[in-house]
């Protein structure tokens, strides 16, 4: 899989936009192709995208189901615009909106409930890399908001690990240290639920991934695709991306 998070970017205008370049483009991809957008966009986008290889993701949604939460949008509002996807557990939601793991694990119990297959972000952030904390942090990530789902549900998640130091920053995990961390999470996966489930598992790598590199870390055992930030906002480098898959 390769998904593009377009974060706060793009009006609606340009989002349409740039989801008819790659209408376009994205004809007949050799890998799933997923696009996060603003919730403003997904009911438009996902009526544009109905039909081609291009599936459509929320970048969030709320942890409950319903009711006085002005301004929140839940699991049910996002399946109903058409949208196949929630990007749930950005390093950015953690940060910047304190989603704690029992938030998580909320949001991803709606979002299976209502028909929603989450791409569900972990990683550390520089502090624990340098403290050599990286596989406690991810474990942790882990076991507080996924590994009470059963295997079925489990079998819906797409894992998306995101070094929080490579986000933004122009650094990159090397090849290396992707294979490293994504064989250790398929590895926390199998002892959880099995060799099958965990080899039937996607793992994305994000973190500044784009057209320049993707081939290189997409070349790994365990690097099953990316999730793309910046590059994915420029239906070109997207699709590059998309090639090197």
């Amino acid at each position: 899989m390769v998904a593009g998070n377009w974060k706060m970017n793009k009006n609606l205008q340009e989002g349409v936009a740039l989801a008819t370049e790659l209408k376009n483009m994205v004809t007949n991809p050799a890998c799933k192709v997923v696009i996060g957008t603003p919730f403003i966009h997904l009911a438009t986008v996902a009526e544009l995208l109905k039909g081609t290889p291009i599936e459509v993701a929320a970048e969030n949604c709320a942890d409950k189901e319903k009711g006085a939460f002005t301004g929140e949008v839940s699991a049910e509002m996002v399946r109903s615009t058409g949208a196949t996807y929630c990007i749930l557990g950005h390093s950015e939601r953690r940060a910047y909106y304190h989603e704690t793991a029992a938030i998580l694990k909320d949001k991803v119990e709606l979002a299976l409930q209502n028909g929603l297959k989450p791409i569900f972000c972990i990683g550390e952030v520089k502090e624990e890399r340098e403290a050599n904390r990286q596989n406690e942090v991810v474990k942790a990530q882990l076991e507080g908001s996924l590994f009470h789902l059963s295997a079925e549900d489990f079998g819906k998640i797409t894992l998306a690990y995101e070094p929080v130091w490579a986000i933004g920053t122009g650094l990159t995990a090397t090849p290396q240290q992707a294979e490293e961390m994504h064989a250790y999470i398929r590895s926390l996966v199998a002892e959880r639920y099995g060799k099958q489930v965990a080899d039937d598992t996607t793992i994305l790598y994000g973190g500044s991934c784009n057209e320049k590199n993707a081939a290189e870390l997409f070349a790994n055992e365990d690097v099953d695709g990316g999730l793309i930030g910046g590059a994915s906002l420029i239906a070109e480098k997207f699709c590059a991306i998309i090639a090197a898959r």
